[in-house]
């Protein structure tokens, strides 16, 4: 994993981010009544998260760009819908600080 962090955000902010990212998805993935291609996109961007062979840099830009394809779904719920924005705030903060 690499060690290279963002002028702007110091290790443990970043990994302050994920972790908050990581919450947030995972109510999207528990929750029963999104549907399942938006359970499926949130569980794909939590692995990505997790992956520790990945940058966080690396991370934030490919998890934000499954997010955004599925924000594109519109029969997403509004609820999951602002998840997935808030998961993308968080997620720039540490794409663009790289």
């Amino acid at each position: 994993m690499s060690s290279k962090q963002a002028p702007g955000l110091s290790k443990d902010e970043t990994d302050e981010r994920i972790k908050q990212a990581l919450y947030y998805l995972t109510r999207v993935i528990q929750d029963m009544g999104i549907p399942r291609n938006i359970r499926r996109a949130a569980s794909e961007a939590a692995r990505i998260l997790m992956d520790p062979g990945m940058s966080p840099g690396l991370k934030a830009a490919t998890v934000i760009s499954i997010l955004d394809e599925a924000l594109a779904d519109p029969n997403m719920p509004l609820f999951s819908r602002v998840i997935f924005w808030q998961v993308i705030s968080l997620l720039e903060q540490i794409k663009d600080s790289v």
